[in-house]
């Protein structure tokens, strides 16, 4: 699902809507993938005191929290030597990440971090002592589009250098 195009619906009914569309194609991988998925969303919207219905950008939170799993349970079977399973999971990581947001090119991050790094600068904030202020400014702008690691070692390359 291309991120750029405006939709009105919401991510949710999207995976919903594909979800019928894979099942009547009769593609499992997809179909199976797409119900994990839209399983672990609605434990989110029931999880707490009250049900909830989650906004797109909490639906998002989930994608990256299953693209995560995904991923590090490809590389657990990959490191057992269970070649066939961790190939199913990157096919099922591949299948999750159509619905996430286009993750930033390193060019692109580079340039937000050098963009808060000088604001902050402009705040009398410098070395590692602004990156407190400069992961605050940033961790919004690329929410779902670059994990907090990633994120985090850019600021430090940045303020270290």
């Amino acid at each position: 699902m291309p991120d750029e195009t405006p939709d009105p619906t919401g991510r949710k009914d999207v995976l919903q809507r594909d979800l019928t569309t894979a099942m009547k194609a009769r593609d499992e991988l997809t179909a199976s993938t797409l119900r994990m998925v839209l399983s672990a969303v609605r434990s989110e919207e029931v999880a707490g005191k009250t049900a909830r219905t989650l906004s797109d950008e909490e639906v998002v939170t989930v994608l990256q929290r299953e693209a995560k799993k995904r991923r590090e349970a490809a590389d657990a079977f990959e490191g057992a030597g269970r070649a066939e399973s961790a190939e199913r999971e990157r096919a099922e990581l591949g299948v999750v990440e159509r619905y996430l947001p286009t993750p930033l090119s390193d060019e692109e991050l580079a340039q937000m971090v050098d963009e808060a790094v000088m604001a902050a600068s402009a705040e009398g904030l410098t070395g590692m002592g602004a990156m407190g202020a400069v992961m605050t400014t940033l961790k919004p702008q690329v929410a779902g589009r670059a994990d907090g690691k990633r994120l985090s070692g850019a600021v430090r390359a940045r303020l270290q250098g």
